[in-house]
């Protein structure tokens, strides 16, 4: 078995525009390109998790989702880092157009994608960390038996009521990854 760090995409990976769906919208995160190729060097495996419901509300296709993604992971590339994989639900339980409005476990809170990665990667989770800027991310965590828990703050509410460890940057990151 092996350790993952897990990571949303928008606002971690990439800043959150909303409903990023093209090259020319899709903007780095500053010291993503770093934390990820030290993780890696580390031992974990990197597997993005995101809610894409934009493509069940119709406002880009899975094959536009796809395009955007090969580009992404061939950017990670050009900085010695290999993207695991790339999990996505593109549904949504009540603002989705058929066959896309369900209510699912792969939809972030569900732990439907952290787990379906782990079978698919043989990921020990209790040795992985998810990273994530939303309280939709720390409970898929939870859920999902995901330990690490960090929230990336400043970007969307947050009470506090989720256990998590809050970061200020990406680069408070690299504190967390073991050997």
């Amino acid at each position: 078995m092996t350790k993952a760090l897990f990571l949303d995409r928008d606002g971690i990976i990439n800043i959150d525009h909303g409903y990023v769906s093209k090259i020319e919208l899709f903007d780095f995160m500053p010291g993503i390109f770093e934390i990820c190729f030290a993780a890696q060097q580390k031992g974990y495996l990197l597997i993005v998790v995101t809610n894409q419901s934009g493509i069940g509300r119709g406002k880009y296709t899975e094959e536009d989702f796809h395009h955007l993604t090969d580009w992404m992971k061939a950017r990670f590339a050009e900085h010695d880092v290999t993207i695991d994989d790339v999990m996505y639900c593109p549904h949504h339980p009540t603002s989705a157009n058929p066959p896309y409005l369900k209510d699912c476990l792969c939809r972030k809170p569900g732990p439907g994608m952290i787990l379906d990665a782990a079978s698919r990667h043989d990921i020990n989770l209790s040795e992985s960390i998810f990273l994530g800027d939303k309280r939709s991310d720390m409970e898929a965590a939870i859920a999902g038996n995901v330990p690490t828990r960090l929230f990336l703050s400043g970007h969307y509410p947050d009470d506090g009521s989720v256990d998590a460890h809050r970061i200020e940057s990406l680069a408070d990151v690299s504190k967390y990854l073991i050997d």
